[in-house]
């Protein structure tokens, strides 16, 4: 029993439509982090084997984000779940290494078109590798795509098992 009234498991028209609009930004987040991750392959900007990388992210990530538009669920939050976890934990890998792991020559990993940023207080060297800003932003982004995956799969435990599944 909760303590204030309509707050407990609804299975009625309203939860069921709230978990499919937090499914569908679940998806579409997904979906657009393969987007940009193919525009990324497609343009070259990166070196061959972190396409590959690339290319099977999109791979494992395209056919769980339709799934999830179709309101999918407990498998398909999961291994975007995961995916968003490993993403996160590459691109950290990305920001903390020294230039030349990704391929992208003395400048590092870079997903943003300026060569370098002067960095205040940073000494005389004053230039922070063109790419951090942007692997921080996409850390935050996949950190995200995780918790909603996550807070979605634990409403849908929420959900007495004998409601009606979401279609």
């Amino acid at each position: 029993m909760t303590a204030l009234p309509g707050w407990g498991r609804s299975t009625g028209p309203i939860a069921r439509s709230r978990h499919i609009l937090h499914s569908r930004a679940v998806s579409a987040v997904t979906a657009a982090s393969c987007g940009v991750h193919l525009w990324l392959v497609a343009g070259n900007h990166h070196s061959p084997w972190l396409s590959a990388v690339m290319l099977g992210m999109v791979g494992v990530c395209l056919p769980c984000a339709v799934h999830l538009w179709r309101g999918g669920r407990d498998s398909a939050l999961r291994q975007v779940m995961g995916c968003a976890l490993a993403m996160t934990a590459v691109h950290a890998v990305l920001l903390l290494s020294g230039p030349g792991f990704s391929g992208g020559g003395s400048s590092g990993h870079a997903h943003s078109g300026a060569a370098a940023l002067p960095v205040p207080g940073a000494g005389s060297s004053g230039l922070l590798a063109s790419g951090a800003e942007g692997l921080l932003a996409i850390i935050v982004l996949e950190i995200t795509t995780a918790f909603l995956a996550a807070t979605l799969l634990a409403r849908l435990r929420s959900v007495p098992r004998t409601a009606a599944p979401v279609r």
